[in-house]
């Protein structure tokens, strides 16, 4: 195998944070050569990239109401991602980290595409209704939705390799695309989040409760904070505390309730003293992965989750958790009920045990077996390239002997 490999990672948009993005950082540092490829980059909102080598597609250059927009922006996606010119070898290796389009990269045979699978498309496969509610407006975009699967599809047979994020995406990977991934789960740093539980504060945050629920996550359809909102604006008597911004932030927040509060984004020390005082994080959305659920139990908070998805890979019931099996009202105040009967167990369980539930997601584990994957396809794709330009070879050379 070839020393001192050129590689570059291809990243849908670099526009946000989240737990996508500290598996970028971990990436970056792992690869402090690489490359970054992505449709468009916001250096206001995601300066924590800015240290990144990356390039832009032609959507940076397009109006900010069109670029900043996923509906207005999508028509220009599938474009921006075939427009990169990876069809010259330049890299040996490009690895996508994708939850839309990145995979659709057009690469040269000479170069291994391996595609680090963060979910299916996720609007076109299993949450257009979330995505796209309004039945009349869903009805007019269908022929355009059923076109972008068929091309969903198609990209989707380009990289060379899958890894996927969880079990939860593996399977979805082998129903939507008839491709079988290995599983790597994204690295949680113990380090970083020791250091950062040192550096806990509140200082700065303007917290109404004493006692408190927590969502973590992007404000965006798939994630049903509309749903938190909905129970505890009925709830009066319990309160909740909601970190993150995204698209449906003034929705959310239309109404203003007195038991409800949402923070927007807040650094990591503030964000681990919300977990330090939370009574549990709850997560009613379907995670592919579910990052926050390391993070939560790391400063010893119990997590509430939806019984599907990348949860029920990352909290272990009645340990470090419990589940509730589908999103209603009533169900989900009975598993309150029941959490909050072994709530005090559950914190106990946790201080005594959370770097024993975290050690398989370590930063450690994934330098090690994240590197060894890519090494591994890299020296199968270039053995079976070998294969194929000795048999090229050898066709040409018996066709001219026989014309």
């Amino acid at each position: 195998m070839r020393k001192n490999l050129k590689i570059a990672f291809v990243y849908d948009w670099l526009d946000k944070w989240g737990g996508v993005e500290r598996l970028l950082l971990v990436l970056h540092r792992l690869y402090p050569k690489a490359d970054f490829f992505t449709s468009y980059y916001n250096q206001k909102t995601a300066s924590w990239a800015k240290t990144f080598p990356i390039h832009n597609s032609f959507i940076n250059k397009l109006p900010d109401f069109i670029k900043k927009n996923r509906i207005l922006s999508l028509p220009f996606l599938p474009r921006a991602f075939e427009s990169f010119n990876f069809r010259h070898h330049q890299y040996d290796l490009i690895v996508s980290i994708t939850s839309s389009f990145a995979k659709s990269i057009i690469t040269s045979p000479d170069t291994c595409h391996i595609c680090y699978l963060l979910t299916p498309t996720r609007f076109l496969w299993e949450d257009q209704k979330v995505y796209f509610p309004n039945p009349l407006e869903r009805k007019l975009l269908t022929p355009y939705l059923n076109y972008l699967k068929r091309w969903d599809r198609a990209a989707a047979m380009r990289p060379d390799y899958y890894l996927a994020i969880s079990q939860a995406v593996a399977e979805r990977t082998q129903k939507y695309y008839g491709q079988k991934a290995k599983v790597v789960y994204p690295a949680f740093d113990l380090d970083y989040w020791i250091e950062i539980e040192k550096k806990a504060s509140s200082k700065n945050l303007k917290v109404d409760f004493s006692q408190f629920y927590l969502a973590v996550a992007r404000l965006e359809p798939y994630k049903k904070i509309d749903f938190l909102v909905n129970y505890f604006s009925k709830h009066p008597e319990k309160n909740l505390i909601v970190v993150g911004e995204g698209t449906q932030k003034k929705l959310l927040q239309k109404k203003i309730y007195p038991n409800i509060q949402f923070l927007g984004l807040v650094k990591d020390e503030e964000l681990s003293w919300l977990y330090q005082n939370a009574q549990a994080l709850v997560m009613p959305q379907k995670e592919d992965f579910g990052y926050t659920a390391l993070e939560a139990q790391f400063f010893g908070c119990p997590v509430i989750a939806l019984a599907q998805g990348g949860a029920l890979e990352t909290v272990i019931s009645q340990e470090a958790g419990i589940f509730f099996p589908k999103l209603d009202l009533v169900v989900f105040e009975k598993t309150l009920a029941s959490f909050e009967s072994i709530a005090y167990n559950l914190k106990s369980n946790l201080k005594k045990k959370r770097l024993q539930y975290l050690d398989k997601f370590s930063l450690k584990n994934f330098q090690v077996v994240f590197p060894n994957l890519l090494i591994q396809y890299y020296q199968e794709y270039e053995s079976n390239n070998f294969c194929r330009r000795n048999r090229d070879a050898s066709l040409a050379s018996f066709e001219e002997k026989i014309s």
